[in-house]
Formats: C-alpha cells, sequence, structure tokens
C-alpha cells in the first residue's frame, strides 16, 4: 500500500531520512574503512618504508596518511608540508614534537612507532586506532551516557598522567585530539607538546599555540609557566563539553574566548551533584588550586558511580536557569551557545599583554593547526573556529555551472533532454556527484565547479527522458549509483546499481535490481537492494559489490531500504494493512541483523538520537493541507529492548518531510514557514516565516548554529538555530522553473553550500557573504 510518502520512482524524495556521506579525515586517524579518502595523484606512495593506503586528514601542519609497514601493522604517518619544513624554526619545533611523543607510553595514548625529523619532508607514524574522535562522536550522537563519561574521564587521567610522568605537557587536549577506541580512549596528536624541561626553548611570550575553548588561563597570560596543571583545566573544559554539549567558555570568537578563560567563572549551566563540584576545581583561575590527577582520580571515581543493575545510564543534569521549555536533554546533540552579550567594553580594557598573545593564537593556528576531524585547518587570521559560518579553503571561490557543462571526460556532452533535468547530489568533501532525470552521473570539482568526467552507464537507444540515475553514496574509490530505466507510462522496466570508479567514472560492478522495488540505499560501505523475486533484500559491498548477507522478506510484505545517520535500515509493511512498519530491521557494520515488530507508522522513521530510532508520525494527507503533512506524535524506541516512549505533541505541525539534527526536529511548510521543535518533548522551539515557496526539506550545518532552506528557483533562507531569526535570504538562481516534484536541499561542502535547481543549475554559496557573484564554470 503507497500512502504517497514512499517513492515509486525516484522523481519523489525518499523517507527523508537519507544523509549525504562526507568521506573526510579524522584528526589522526579514522575508523577502519570508513573515513579515509583516496591518494591524490600528487602523493607519495611510500613515506620511510611504509606504503600509504590512503589519507586520513590534512590541516594547517602537513597530511596524514593511513599505513602499512613492512610487516603489515596500520600506522598513521604525518607529513609535514614541504614549506614549513624548510623553516628552521618549525623543523626544530616538530623535532622537539617527535622526542616528547617518543617519551610518552601508555594505554591511552597513541606510541610514536616511527620518525625521521630531519628528512625531506619530516615524517612521524604512530600507531592507527581504529575510532572517530569525540568531538564526531558526539556531534553524531549527542552528549555522554554516565556509562560512556565514566571511563572517558579515567582513562584520560591515566592518558595524562603517562603523558606527565615522560616529562611532557600536551597542551592541546580538546574533543578532536580524543580518539574513541573499541578499549577505550586514546589521546593523539602531540603536535603542540613540549619537553616540560625544554618549555624555555621554543615558547616564547607572543608564541602560543591551543584551542581557545580548552586553553588555561596561563596558556593566554604567560606561555613559559605552562605546565601538567594547565592540562587538568583543559581535561575539565573537555567534559564540560562532553556533558552539555558545549564548552564553558565559548564565544563568538577567539579573542572573547580568551577573555572568559582568563576572567570569567565558568558556564557550568546543566552540570549538577559531585560532578559539578569537580569540574569546579578543575576550571580554577590558578594552577595551584586545581586538583592533582591522583586526587582527580578519586573524585571522578566517586563523582560517576557505576550504574547498578536496573539504573538508567543517564547522567541526570539541571535544565539552565532561562532555558527555554523544551530545550534539548542530555543525550541530544545540544547546540552550541548563541548567548551574544556585549562584551566589547570589556575587550577594550585587555591589557596589551593579552591581545598580543591572543593574535598570536590565531597565528599559531596558521602555523600548526589545529588537526580536525574534516581535514581542513579551519581557523585562520581572520576566522575563528567559533565564527559561525567557519572558514572556506584558501583560494575558493563560488561558481556556478548546469548538469549539461561539458565534461573533461567520459561523455562529454550531456544527453539533449530538454525537460525536468533536477538533479540530486552528494558530497566527498572534494567532489560533488550527480544524477537525477535524464541525467547520467557526474562529477563536478567542489573547488572549481569543472565537470570532470559522465559516466557512459545509459543503455543504447533508451531516450533520455526513459532514464533516472540516482548517486546513492561515495565508498573510497567507488561511486555507488542507481540507474533506472521506464517505459512509457513511466513505470519502471530495468533497473540496477552499479560501482563506478570515482577517478575516471568507468564501470567496475553493476547488479540487477527488482524494477517494482522502491529504490537502493548506500550506508556504511553497504547497499541494501531487492533483487531476484524479492523474497529478500540483499546486503552487498560497495567496494566490489559482493553479497556480505541477506534479510528474508516476509511473504505479503513491501519492504523500503533507507540509510539514517550513515547506518542502514529496512523497513517492512503489510500489503494488506500497511498503516504500520510491522517489519523493522538494523543492519549493523558486520552484517548482523536485528529486527522490532510494529515500532511505529509506517514511513515515518527520522534518525537516531542518544541512541534511540525516532519516528514522526503524521496524520493521513489530506486535499485541504496541500503537500504538507500534519505531524501528530513522536515515537522514540530503544533498538535493543524494543522500549517504546510515545509522546503526543502539545500542537500538531504541518510541513513536509522532517530534519533531525543537533538534538532538534525542523520541517518548513510549503508557504515557506519554518518551525523547531523538540524531540523529547515536542515543544515548539520557535516558528520563522520565509519568503520561500515550497521550500524543500531543512539541512542544518555540522555546528548545529545554522538552519537552512531553498526554493526551487535556488533562492536559499539562512536561519539562527537557536532563535529562527532569518539571517539573510539569497537571490533566485534558475532561469525556468520545472515540475518534477523534487525539492530542493541544502548540501555541505568544506564550509561552503552547495545547491541545484529544477533547471539543472548547480551552484554553490559562502554562506558568511551569500552575495558574492558567482564564477561561471561550463
Amino acid at each position: 500500500m503507497n500512502d504517497g510518502r514512499f517513492p515509486v520512482t525516484h522523481r519523489e524524495p525518499a523517507v527523508g531520512v537519507v544523509r549525504v556521506p562526507y568521506a573526510v579525515g579524522s584528526n589522526c586517524h579514522a575508523a577502519k574503512g570508513s573515513f579515509g579518502v583516496p591518494l591524490h595523484k600528487d602523493d607519495p606512495r611510500t613515506i620511510g618504508g611504509h606504503r600509504l593506503v590512503d589519507r586520513l586528514g590534512a590541516g594547517g601542519m602537513g597530511v596524514v596518511y593511513r599505513a602499512r609497514s613492512r610487516s603489515g601493522r596500520e600506522v598513521a604517518v604525518k607529513v609535514v608540508h614541504a614549506q614549513y619544513a624548510q623553516d628552521p624554526v618549525f623543523r626544530a619545533r616538530f623535532r622537539q614534537e617527535v622526542e616528547a611523543a617518543r617519551r610518552v607510553s601508555g594505554a591511552f595514548t597513541a606510541a610514536v612507532v616511527d620518525a625521521d625529523p630531519e628528512a625531506e619532508p619530516p615524517w612521524m607514524a604512530t600507531q592507527y586506532v581504529p575510532g572517530k574522535s569525540l568531538a564526531a562522536r558526539i556531534r553524531d550522537r549527542g552528549a555522554l551516557r554516565v556509562t560512556d563519561l565514566r571511563p572517558l574521564a579515567l582513562g584520560l587521567v591515566e592518558a595524562l598522567r603517562d603523558i606527565h610522568r615522560a616529562g611532557v605537557v600536551h597542551r592541546d587536549l580538546k574533543p578532536a585530539n580524543v580518539l574513541i577506541a573499541e578499549d577505550g580512549p586514546r589521546v593523539i596528536d602531540f603536535g603542540i607538546s613540549r619537553a616540560a624541561e625544554n618549555h624555555n626553548t621554543l615558547t616564547e611570550t607572543g608564541q602560543m599555540v591551543g584551542t581557545p575553548p580548552f586553553m588555561s588561563p596561563e596558556q593566554f597570560t604567560d606561555a613559559r609557566t605552562v605546565g601538567p596543571a594547565s592540562d587538568v583545566f583543559s581535561l575539565g573544559a573537555l567534559l564540560v563539553y562532553c556533558v552539555t554539549g558545549r564548552g564553558p567558555f565559548d564565544a563568538d570568537s577567539p579573542y572573547l574566548t580568551g577573555y572568559r578563560v582568563v576572567h570569567n567563572a565558568p558556564v557550568l549551566d546543566g552540570v549538577t551533584g559531585p560532578l559539578r563540584a569537580v569540574l569546579e576545581r578543575c576550571l580554577a583561575k590558578a594552577p595551584a588550586d586545581r586538583p592533582g590527577l591522583d586526587e582527580l582520580e578519586a573524585e571522578f571515581e566517586r563523582a560517576l558511580p557505576e550504574p547498578a543493575p536496573g539504573e538508567p545510564e543517564t547522567l541526570t543534569l539541571r535544565l539552565p536557569s532561562g532555558g527555554r521549555p523544551g530545550a534539548p536533554a542530555l543525550g541530544t546533540t545540544v547546540r552550541p551557545a548563541t548567548r551574544r552579550r556585549a562584551h566589547r567594553r570589556a575587550l577594550l580594557v585587555l591589557s596589551a599583554v593579552l591581545a598580543a598573545a591572543l593574535a598570536a593564537v590565531l597565528t599559531g593556528f596558521l602555523l600548526l593547526g589545529p588537526w580536525n576531524g574534516d581535514g581542513e585547518a579551519r581557523t585562520r587570521a581572520t576566522g575563528s573556529s567559533a565564527s559561525r559560518w567557519g572558514t572556506l579553503p584558501t583560494g575558493w571561490k563560488p561558481w556556478q555551472t548546469t548538469v549539461s557543462a561539458p565534461a573533461e571526460r567520459g561523455v562529454k556532452k550531456a544527453p539533449g533532454y530538454e525537460g525536468d533535468t533536477s538533479p540530486t547530489c552528494v558530497s566527498d568533501g572534494g567532489s560533488v556527484y550527480c544524477g537525477g532525470t535524464a541525467l547520467l552521473p557526474t562529477r563536478v570539482d567542489a573547488g572549481t565547479g569543472r565537470t570532470l568526467w559522465r559516466a557512459d552507464i545509459a543503455p543504447a537507444g533508451v531516450p533520455a527522458d526513459r532514464y533516472i540515475t540516482t548517486v546513492l553514496g561515495v565508498d573510497g574509490d567507488k561511486v555507488v549509483v542507481e540507474l533506472q530505466i521506464t517505459d512509457d507510462s513511466g513505470l519502471g522496466k530495468a533497473q540496477s546499481v552499479l560501482g563506478l570508479d570515482r577517478e575516471s567514472g568507468a564501470v567496475r560492478w553493476s547488479h540487477a535490481v527488482r524494477t517494482d522495488s522502491l529504490g537502493s540505499a548506500y550506508a556504511d560501505g553497504m547497499t541494501l537492494t531487492e533483487e531476484g523475486d524479492g523474497s529478500a533484500v540483499t546486503v552487498r559491498s560497495a567496494r566490489d559489490g559482493t553479497v556480505r548477507r541477506t534479510i528474508p522478506v516476509p511473504v505479503g510484505y513491501l519492504c523500503s531500504v533507507m540509510a539514517a545517520d550513515g547506518l542502514p535500515y529496512v523497513e517492512c509493511a503489510d500489503q494488506e494493512d500497511g498503516s504500520h512498519a510491522t517489519k523493522f530491521y538494523l543492519v549493523d557494520p558486520d552484517g548482523s541483523v536485528r529486527t522490532l515488530a510494529s515500532p511505529a507508522e509506517q514511513a515515518s522513521f527520522v534518525g537516531v538520537l542518544a541512541g534511540e530510532l525516532v519516528f514522526l508520525e503524521s496524520d493521513d494527507q489530506d486535499v485541504d493541507n496541500g503537500p504538507d503533512l500534519i505531524y501528530t506524535r513522536i515515537v522514540r524506541v530503544d533498538p535493543d529492548s524494543g522500549r517504546r516512549t510515545l509522546t503526543p505533541l502539545p500542537e500538531h505541525y504541518r510541513g513536509g518531510l522532517p530534519t533531525l539534527a543537533h538534538g532538534t526536529f525542523y520541517l518548513a511548510t510549503s508557504s515557506g514557514l519554518v518551525t523547531a521543535f523538540s524531540p523529547k518533548t515536542g515543544a515548539r522551539l520557535w516558528n520563522s516565516h520565509t519568503n520561500l515557496e515550497s521550500p524543500g526539506q531543512a539541512s542544518v550545518d555540522a555546528s548545529g548554529r545554522t538552519v537552512y532552506t531553498a526554493g526551487a528557483s535556488g533562492r536559499v533562507v539562512a536561519l539562527d538555530a537557536a532563535k529562527g531569526t532569518v539571517l539573510w535570504e539569497s537571490s533566485a538562481r534558475a532561469q525556468v522553473l520545472g515540475n518534477s516534484g523534487l525539492l530542493p536541499t541544502v548540501w555541505f561542502n568544506r564550509g561552503a553550500l552547495v545547491l541545484s535547481t529544477s533547471d539543472g543549475t548547480i551552484f554553490t554559496l559562502d554562506p558568511a557573504h551569500p552575495e558574492r557573484k558567482s564564477v561561471g564554470s561550463g
């Protein structure tokens, strides 16, 4: 039974939970098989006898690769940029970094296994830790449960103990420098640590480096006095972030952040009980007032007891004073603080020493990092990591092209179809991959807008208006694409999923899919399709197309496959009574499958929040509502126990496909009204009217501070995620409006916005300067 929300073909959007996959580098390591991107053509193939496998990330200092030693051991190799390797001061810093890191060895640090600071270029190899950074963990899954916080806090104390015993002060302990491995946290990247006994050699006034939200007061005022107590302060700030989703001194610029670190009391709203008392001591302004590591370990053991059997595994937090009703609680991703108090007067009284120190911090950022999860050095002399808009890559310019632009490889000229060509695209950081009605899969350079290739996958003799391509995702060196061929009536005639070579667009593998299936999906290195007689959903490797397992489909059921938050799911409904998803399957990374019976209304799955599956149920679509749905209830399901939490909405919300991001639901109506509400209580957080007509699904940036929605003409509106205030509205881009029914979506690429319009235009915007004129690329 099709209620209008399941797609019959890819002319309509899918369930609304598909997330754009990003191939990004971690700080210095990455989850195995999940985050590396292929080597660039100018990358070396070996360093010091280590064979490079792929890139893990890049930043201001250099590039980090995943590599294998001659014995087959996996390592992370950091290679310094050539321009810095020629600087004798910088080389001395790197030599000291290697010496310091070699002395550190412990269960919760990533050990140095090889290095050559005298090489051209200098490099260092450390233990490869298969795990995401703590920053990515909190961004993706929200604040930590008490069962996660206790081993993290104690593990970091032990890691700092090993570091300090070696005579080293880390100086840059932050969420991006902590990896979450299966057996506990790992502290990585001693990029700005210094041997304690040599702290006067290279660390002079005005040459301090660090990350302001996690730096100690003494790092700002006199870097020469920085000792082990500085890392305790950073640990306190890090744990506040883990509990609340924001730092205790967050501000909109590193200057204001630095002032708060030095002069203001920490903001600990939401942290209660014994843990608050411990963190207050860690964040004392005077180093002598902070606890030592042995004392801190004992205090954490008392403040973070292991839960008794049957007790909830979440911390009990108090709603911050003045907090709005329905604000996300612990377990949701809390947006960074958005308080905008007028501290300009206070900043004017900063001493010249502090001002110079803060300016030097930005210089240090540019020269030495910071390394971060998206592989970019996001802080430059003119920006800050706390900035709403972030920082675009050096030399970036806004561009505009079309899906019909000549390609450099493959099919040079796009098929001549004059109907709707609304493209849908996927970004992997360096490129944008697009498909759509009458479109062959196309790779566009995300930096310049050049069309790099157009894949030759259209069957001979098939008119352009009879095929639809969908880019499902990018997995390593493969681009996963679905190709559907329709007949005169628009019904499926043939369907297949293909793996294309990322560099050339050539077909590397393909397999047939049932023509009456509800589409295919890609997530976590796997494709999900219905094949053969439709008796099972087939799970295949996205790398080579081989079958990993099959999920039997109950007789008489209709199934839809989908991806949410990078993970694959299957929803099957009884065709006789399709009002509820009578079977819901969770596919784990190892290929195993968990099944839930009737968790919620069919086609209502939205995503994952704090480990729970979230469904947003609606009344049946009514002609009086136009294209909008009326949402009535939130259902949250524990995937392990199957326990359901039902939350009727205090008011019914109208809108199209919902977005669940950073602990908040966002909806846009066909008239341009955007609504934000809590997924915990359903309480409305704000309503905001825009000038858009029939906007697409809302998109939220990685920081959770800005919401974007766009209309079919390419007009974009940016709203403050906390208050709903309209920040700006861009001009239209499309020359002609199509009627394909596809609603536009805003994608993100290295800080820029990427959009398409119904006439086949693809363009980028600088979110900080949306008025910048685009450079034509084709």
